[in-house]
């Protein structure tokens, strides 16, 4: 009582913060699982999650189809989340978000124009949607109140790949904005390259001109990511199994190396994320031998050394990293769990903590402070 006290009257402010971990972060995050809705899952499901023990508290749902990729604003207020369906229902939604409650609320949807839509991304003042079987991305005006606006812009991919069946029709595959804010990057899956757009001012047209980068015939580009300092990017291909890993200035991608993560030529390439510090890149796999490679990063140059593979459960379609770097959490779509692996930060092995998160169908984690 006296402690609650104190803490209402403010004489003790360090009793009442929350706990922090050695790194600053806080010691109790909010998590957020997207899934696949065909089977018992109702939508997206929250959790509090203790980035120092591993151990997940459930909170709250929202019902909504397929959200299989979601990802919050930078304040943490608001989540926009995919309805990853394969027709006009395909869309967008805004949810307004309880940090406290891990309660969730709809504000508004808007139609992505674009069927599959699987990768979303934000700067606070666009949204981003990536629209697999639609071909396209999607550019959504984004209002002071974290509402959408309709789509205003729709760019598509093309199809020139040598895979007749995987590269038969255009796919976006992921969107997302650049460190230095000035451009977007967009996977052409099916026709073996990068989209540059250079974002110009709202009231210079076109909004966004676009340049492409080619990357290996047969690769099927999937993910792309950047290093914490801004100075390299990372792609992941979901065919040819490689991470083409690239210098980065200025919106200019330079390629400095290949290297497989997927040595069983299984085709099904997934995530790719780096650690917080940016020394180590894991990279999933499935279909076969599913699991997620393990690679140091060179502390100058930013290339490549393989150092491990860990196994997973069934279909590691997504995984992330808590702000600490302490665990990885590995999305296993068809084993129905999420995986909690402890990571060690020093070799960058992974170590299955067997505290799994029971999620029907999960396909994406996301994290807020």
């Amino acid at each position: 009582m006296k402690t609650l006290l104190y803490c209402m009257l403010g004489l003790s402010v360090a009793a009442c913060a929350p706990k922090k971990t050695e790194n600053g972060t806080p010691e109790e995050l909010s998590m957020i699982v997207g899934t696949y809705t065909n089977g018992t899952s109702k939508g997206i499901y929250t959790f509090r999650f203790n980035q120092e023990t591993g151990i997940a508290k459930p909170l709250s749902s929202l019902e909504l189809p397929n959200p299989s990729y979601l990802t919050p604003s930078e304040d943490g207020k608001f989540v926009y989340a995919v309805s990853e369906m394969n027709d006009s229902t395909a869309a967008l939604s805004a949810l307004a978000f309880d940090k406290k409650t891990g309660n969730l609320r709809l504000l508004n949807a808007q139609p992505t124009l674009g069927a599959d839509p699987c990768y979303v991304a934000t700067n606070g003042r666009e949204v981003l949607t990536a629209n697999y079987s639609g071909g396209t991305m999607s550019v959504f005006p984004l209002l002071k109140d974290g509402t959408l606006d309709p789509v205003d812009t729709l760019y598509a991919g093309s199809a020139t790949g040598p895979d007749l069946i995987r590269q038969r029709t255009p796919h976006i595959h992921c969107t997302l904005f650049s460190p230095d804010g000035k451009y977007i990057f967009a996977t052409d899956f099916s026709a073996d390259q990068i989209l540059r757009f250079v974002l110009h001012p709202k009231d210079v047209a076109p909004h966004l001109s676009s340049t492409t980068i080619e990357v290996e015939a047969n690769s099927g580009p999937r993910h792309l990511t950047f290093s914490p300092n801004g100075r390299n990017a990372y792609l992941i291909s979901e065919l040819s199994g490689k991470v083409t890993a690239f210098s980065y200035d200025d919106g200019n991608l330079k390629q400095i190396q290949s290297i497989a993560a997927d040595t069983v030529a299984a085709r099904g390439s997934a995530d790719i994320h780096l650690s917080p510090d940016g020394k180590y890149l894991y990279a999933s796999n499935r279909l076969q031998e599913d699991g997620i490679a393990i690679f140091a990063v060179h502390p100058e140059n930013g290339t490549l050394t393989k150092v491990g593979y860990q196994l997973t459960g069934i279909h590691p379609r997504n995984f992330n990293m808590t702000p600490n770097g302490k665990y990885l959490l590995a999305a296993c779509r068809d084993s129905n769990i999420i995986e909690v692996y402890e990571r060690d930060e020093i070799s960058g092995l992974l170590k299955n903590t067997h505290q799994d998160i029971v999620v029907d169908k999960p396909v994406c984690v996301q994290f807020i402070q």
